[in-house]
């Protein structure tokens, strides 16, 4: 199934902020518009790098730019697609901050 990314307009922004993170970003966006999930493991077989989160979470860590960048989105496989919603983006460095804090399963940034 093909993806749906719900709030690219999210990403779009977090880039016009962290001019760096432009070609990162670019590059996943690309691999995403190729992309057809069936079910989360298909995920990681896109992004090798990307996590599922536990906790029957629905959540996976994208790492993002050779891991300078991380993302939270949460999955939900629908009918006809797959529907991919940002929760979160920043730093590793912030990352591991919100991961010492046990907020990776439940930010909702945006």
């Amino acid at each position: 199934m093909k993806i749906h990314l719900v709030k690219k307009q999210t990403i779009e922004d977090y880039v016009r902020q962290n001019a760096r993170s432009r070609v990162p970003f670019e590059k996943w966006f690309s691999i995403l518009k190729r992309a057809d999930w069936t079910e989360p493991n298909d995920i990681i077989s896109t992004f090798n790098s990307a996590d599922i989160l536990g906790r029957s979470s629905d959540r996976v860590i994208f790492n993002i730019g050779g891991n300078n960048y991380r993302m939270i989105c949460r999955y939900h496989f629908g009918i006809n697609k797959v529907h991919l919603f940002v929760k979160w983006i920043g730093t590793h460095a912030e990352y591991t901050k919100l991961c010492n804090e046990q907020k990776q399963y439940e930010v909702n940034s945006f």
